[in-house]
């Protein structure tokens, strides 16, 4: 029997936009988060497989939501990390609600506007921030901040493959108000190079990226886990760097990911803002506070 580890792309946690499970997390956190990225990544990269027919790709996901909610053990992503939730007491809700979006990846190619895919980004991407923040003991009062920040990463990753996303899957996450907007269709997004049109849809959604992530900003001070805050806060640095590529960058002719040494440096600074941030005791100021 063909099981849902066999239809892994190969993609790992080093291949992502963002870190996960990284040395920064406090080592008694990693196994938990390993467990459950690569419950995600399964489920994920079965909705992506480039031969599945769509009845197999939920039935699939319906088996992987089984098992990790106690109903047999064939698959192991549900199984270890169903048992990795019992050692911890964690329920396993933010994990079931993003099999809601990996079933709408399978379902729906098509976004009208930007609500529509931010509903979509609040079952693809904020429950690994509240999953993160619950794995810490953090409030419930910094999802919000987490949720934006969460989202920004998802429609960031939308903008960086929607050439790659429409020509592999016909999935298309620009919302169709936007690029009915600015002139542009579809179709154009098969075109080696941005059309003039497309390219200003791109580039203004990425613009409105950019004011997700400023609603995230005072996250990283906001919990109370030194080491969550300094991996927030690298995140927050890859997110605003790969935002501010894309306002300026065409994602079907030019690099809009992050180099090593551009991972590095975000890295370093992220972590260096950080740590300075709370020695002092300063509050993260928003681009448009600090008159950015």
């Amino acid at each position: 029997m063909t099981t849902a580890s066999d239809l892994r792309s190969g993609k790992t946690h080093r291949d992502e936009n963002f870190p996960v499970a990284s040395w920064i997390i406090h080592p008694r956190h990693r196994a938990l988060i390993m467990a459950f990225y690569n419950f995600v990544r399964t489920a994920d990269d079965i909705a992506d497989h480039a031969t599945l027919p769509a009845t197999e790709k939920l039935r699939y996901l319906d088996l992987l939501e089984a098992e990790l909610l106690g109903n047999g053990d064939t698959q192991k992503e549900a199984v270890t990390l169903r048992r990795a939730f019992a050692e911890r007491g964690l329920p396993p809700r933010h994990a079931v609600e993003m099999l809601v979006a990996f079933r709408m990846d399978v379902t729906k190619l098509r976004y009208e506007n930007w609500d529509d895919v931010v509903d979509y980004c609040r079952y693809s991407a904020m429950p690994v921030g509240r999953f993160m923040l619950d794995v810490h003991g953090e409030s419930t009062a910094t999802w919000a901040a987490s949720d934006a920040l969460c989202a920004g990463l998802q429609i960031n990753n939308h903008l960086q493959d929607c050439g790659k996303d429409y020509r592999n899957l016909n999935r298309v996450y620009l919302p169709r108000d936007a690029l009915a907007v600015s002139g542009a269709t579809v179709e154009m997004l098969a075109e080696a190079k941005s059309s003039p049109q497309l390219l200003a849809c791109l580039q203004g959604l990425a613009v409105r990226t950019a004011s997700l992530l400023d609603e995230s900003r005072a996250l990283a001070g906001d919990v109370k886990d030194f080491r969550l805050g300094l991996e927030i806060s690298v995140i927050q640095a890859f997110a605003d760097k790969i935002v501010n590529m894309l306002k300026v960058r065409d994602p079907l002719s030019e690099r809009v990911h992050l180099s090593p040494v551009e991972l590095l440096l975000q890295s370093l600074g992220g972590m260096a803002g950080e740590t300075a941030r709370r020695a002092t005791g300063r509050r993260p100021l928003s681009k448009t506070a600090a008159g950015a």
